[in-house]
């Protein structure tokens, strides 16, 4: 492969992972029963198949390697510097949760920064470990967290009431359609659900991608792409078939059976698999980053933070300020996503000529640094 500057090729597969993740978490803004456990009955099923096939619990893991990979980064910075890497890392971590805390509160109770907040000190404490070390304890993790979810799914699970969920997806709804108080203490309400979730499903991937993403970086696998060809070559003619497949049973499952003992088992399939597919698609992207494409995605990787709780701003006051929550078809909430999206790429290449950092990456890399950024060398 022809490489662009690897900053640019990092930036650029971040980039459009916020793609992949807009599209995801879009649903829990234009819709009450997402996650609810039973069906949406404005739902169109071709759509929410094709959401839960190619998006569903893949970008986030995508995100999650950067995140590991980027760690990397931040050590080789902190040793150009002279500076002492665990202090600078322990900063930052702390100043990531304090925003994805307010976040969380504030604008969308399905968070993801806190828990990268957390699982990046966890990978603080791991940074010593070999590269093989990591590479398998981040195959046991996926391992026994799908392992698990696939016992779970075994078991008959008890009756939902769906009047009861309907009546409280109807209360819910209306609380996102009230006055910000009210938009608050919703986002309160359901913050516990979306920890049970977190803890279940999310944060031991997560945790597994950021060590495969800190392997990767400490052997350059996106930086020189070109020496490890075979591994690129093995994720495509493998990985993205076997986590295709798996893909495929959870967004049925997830599509026309929500709540069910399948879904359980789907999931548990789904968290087995997942891993490969996104290896796939990152390996599909770095040939289109191959192109002027790279020019499109890096300056939206550049600016990811900002450009994340951005989407969260945008998508409250679309669906909860307007009061559209539960009344647009499907089709046309990807064209929110579209529209969104597209002025993020117009707005990240306006601002990335004009600024050295997004507004919320320069507060967090002050938090870093413990001092302003400004004359700080980027990476």
């Amino acid at each position: 492969m022809s490489p662009p500057h690897r900053v640019d090729r990092v930036d650029a597969l971040r980039g459009f992972a916020l793609f992949g993740i807009l599209i995801v978490n879009v649903w829990a803004f234009a819709t009450g029963y997402y996650g609810a456990g039973i069906p949406d009955p404005r739902a169109d099923p071709v759509v929410r198949l094709i959401v839960s096939v190619f998006f569903e619990t893949k970008f986030y893991l995508l995100f999650s390697f950067l995140f590991g990979y980027s760690f990397t980064l931040q050590l080789d910075s902190a040793a150009r510097a002279g500076a002492a890497f665990v202090p600078r890392m322990a900063r930052r971590q702390l100043g990531l949760a304090a925003i994805g805390v307010a976040h969380a509160v504030l604008l969308f109770h399905g968070d993801i920064l806190t828990t990268y907040a957390v699982l990046g000190l966890g990978l603080l404490a791991l940074r010593h470990l070999s590269t093989a070390t990591a590479v398998r304890a981040a195959c046991w993790l996926v391992a026994l967290s799908g392992t698990f979810l696939v016992l779970l799914g075994l078991f008959e699970p008890a009756p939902v009431d769906a009047a009861a969920v309907s009546a409280r997806i109807a209360e819910s709804v209306d609380a996102f359609r009230g006055a910000p108080a009210d938009v608050i203490g919703e986002h309160v309400r359901q913050l516990p659900g979306t920890l049970a979730f977190v803890l279940l499903v999310q944060a031991p991937s997560a945790l597994a991608m950021f060590l495969l993403g800190f392997a990767a970086g400490r052997e350059r696998v996106l930086a020189e792409p070109d020496n490890h060809a075979a591994l690129w070559s093995w994720l495509r003619r493998f990985g993205l078939p076997i986590g295709l497949a798996g893909a495929v049973v959870y967004g049925w499952t997830a599509t026309y059976s929500p709540g069910s003992q399948a879904e359980t088992l789907a999931m548990g399939l789904s968290v087995l698999t997942a891993p490969l597919l996104t290896g796939g698609y990152i390996a599909l992207l770095l040939r289109l980053f191959e192109t002027r494409a790279v020019d499109v995605f890096a300056p939206v990787g550049r600016l990811a933070l900002t450009n994340y709780l951005g989407q969260s701003a945008v998508l409250g006051v679309v669906f909860y300020g307007f009061g559209l929550i539960g009344r647009l078809p499907d089709l046309t909430v990807l064209g929110v996503v579209a529209a969104l999206y597209a002025a993020q790429v117009a707005v990240s290449a306006w601002w990335v000529r004009r600024h050295r950092y997004g507004p919320v990456e320069w507060v967090l890399r002050a938090v870093t640094l413990g001092r302003r950024p400004d004359s700080v060398p980027v990476r």
